[in-house]
């Protein structure tokens, strides 16, 4: 029996189908992501507390993945250093075939057992670190050889798949397999499975930064201050928080260089 990810559509004739009809398709089909997500919660919760305690005790979270499941990686590790003003290679996501890969295929370089680990290594990758394979197969040679590598030396591994049994799921110390269901191109796997990944992902670095500190309340105070509009934000912080008018908040915040910084500063 084929993979769940790669089953034929349930809409075999969507080639035939008008414009308003193929939107109604993938938004019914969208919509039963979120409910396969919320079905692995238990085995997601199990995941980022493990995360978290690598990364409190001075250890990295890495994702390592091929074709989308790998950009899908590098887009949610390249907003943590803005979001909550954390290093930039705290969280570090890896694609088969190096960054050229981002914006075009590399062929063949998902086939390769050993890549992983010799991209890991050369971003620094030690003990009490924590790797994380993205996979919609959840049999993609370059996330399976890494994660193996990964259990060989004592590193913490964990995966995202979408199917059940998987190669990677039997490997990982930490599995999720979140099913979708077929997708609406059959083999698409940037449509339902992409989706899915994305929101295991934001799960993840979300919870870990809000558990790590990164957050007060529901608030970004780590958030760099990148731009006018942040700054503002960062300045009606602080007004809420002390009751300062919004110059004096602005200048606090500027000097300090953060809302946690300015808060602390006057014992908030």
């Amino acid at each position: 029996m084929l993979p769940v990810t790669e089953q034929d559509s349930n809409f075999p004739s969507l080639s035939e189908m008008s414009v308003a009809e193929i939107l109604q398709a993938i938004n019914s089909e969208d919509k039963k992501v979120a409910e396969a997500v919320g079905q692995c919660l238990p085995e997601i919760s199990a995941l980022i507390e493990a995360v978290v305690d690598s990364l409190y005790k001075g250890g990295r979270l890495f994702y390592i993945g091929a074709g989308t499941s790998g950009r899908l990686g590098i887009l949610d590790a390249s907003e943590c250093p803005p979001t909550y003003g954390v290093d930039f290679d705290l969280v570090t996501g890896i694609i088969a075939g190096g960054d050229g890969a981002i914006r075009k295929a590399v062929e063949f370089a998902e086939d390769d057992l050993e890549a992983a680990m010799i991209d890991l290594k050369s971003k620094g990758l030690k003990q009490g670190d924590i790797v994380v394979g993205i996979s919609a197969s959840g049999k993609t040679p370059y996330v399976l050889g890494g994660l193996k590598a990964c259990n060989s030396e004592g590193i913490t591994t964990g995966c995202i798949c979408c199917n059940t049994s998987s190669a990677i799921g039997q490997v990982a110390r930490f599995p999720i397999e979140v099913v979708v269901g077929p997708e609406v191109i059959t083999g698409s796997t940037r449509m339902k499975a992409g989706t899915a990944q994305k929101l295991i992902l934001n799960m993840i670095t979300s919870t870990a930064m809000v558990k790590l500190g990164k957050v007060r309340g529901s608030k970004m105070i780590n958030m760099q201050l990148s731009n006018d509009k942040l700054i503002d934000r960062g300045t009606r912080m602080i007004m809420e928080k002390t009751g300062l008018d919004y110059e004096k908040a602005k200048t606090l915040l500027i000097d300090k260089g953060s809302v946690k910084l300015a808060l602390d500063s006057l014992g908030f």
